[in-house]
């Protein structure tokens, strides 16, 4: 087995474990920063002397998703916007964003992480965010993918505890033996979450597809404006949703 970054003194999952898995997820990329040395360290602290890849896969989903914020008014078109060492740095981010973070720490942390993609309808979501994107449809949602005794497993860290309280549903819950997604209903019963389309999974971030698939849905314009906003301190306050 060629070599893969990881902490020191935890060795990765063999190979041969992984019914012939491509290492790629359980190797750095330059936005899944997984050597980086402020990841090692984030990760490290994080699961500190556990050796259980499944102890290890809950511990960094909930440090990641208590520990960074959830903040979709943050810069979104460069790769340094998704890089797992400058989040750690910001603490703030949205979805994709957080999935980022948690792929890299799984790969420090010797588990083979992957990135997940799909488009969900938020039902929950405030008019004024529906207003800003035009569109109830959250495009390129992102998540992260462990594979943990023989299968893969989805983990979303987006939502903390604070989101979850203002949206009235159940903090996500990852046990790394079933899947973390949105729930369909909130606390009351009422429709939440839609999954409407499944992009599948990278190894890496596809920002030009995500940009793309963006720019379909939500127009150049409209994206164009987001940027100058979110560019200038003075936009970005005017532009963000008050409530």
């Amino acid at each position: 087995m060629s070599s893969v970054f990881t902490l020191a003194g935890l060795e990765p999952i063999a190979l041969k474990d992984l019914d012939s898995m491509d290492e790629k997820y359980l190797k750095p990329t330059a936005i899944l920063d997984s050597d980086h040395p402020l990841v090692q360290q984030y990760a490290r602290e994080t699961v500190r002397d556990e050796t259980d890849p499944v102890k290890k896969a809950v511990l960094l989903f909930n440090k990641v998703r208590d520990h960074i914020v959830y903040d979709p008014y943050t810069p979104f078109h460069r790769p340094q916007d998704y890089q797992a060492s400058n989040l750690i740095e910001r603490g703030r981010g949205y979805c994709v964003c957080k999935a980022c973070l948690l792929c890299a720490l799984g790969r420090a942390a010797g588990i083979p992480t992957r990135l997940g993609f799909a488009t969900i309808r938020n039902q929950g979501a405030t008019q004024a965010v529906i207003d800003m994107l035009g569109s109830d449809l959250f495009v390129y949602h992102g998540f992260a993918e462990f594979f943990l005794n023989g299968k893969w497993l989805k983990a979303t860290p987006a939502f903390d505890q604070p989101v979850c309280d203002k949206h009235n549903i159940d903090l996500p819950q990852f046990d790394g033996e079933h899947d973390c997604v949105f729930p369909p209903k909130n606390r009351a019963g009422e429709p939440y979450v839609d999954y409407v389309e499944d992009f599948g999974s990278d190894h890496d971030l596809p920002l030009d597809k995500l940009i793309k698939a963006w720019e379909k849905i939500y127009g150049r314009e409209r994206m164009d404006l987001w940027i100058q906003a979110l560019e200038s301190p003075e936009g970005i306050e005017s532009w963000r949703p008050r409530h």
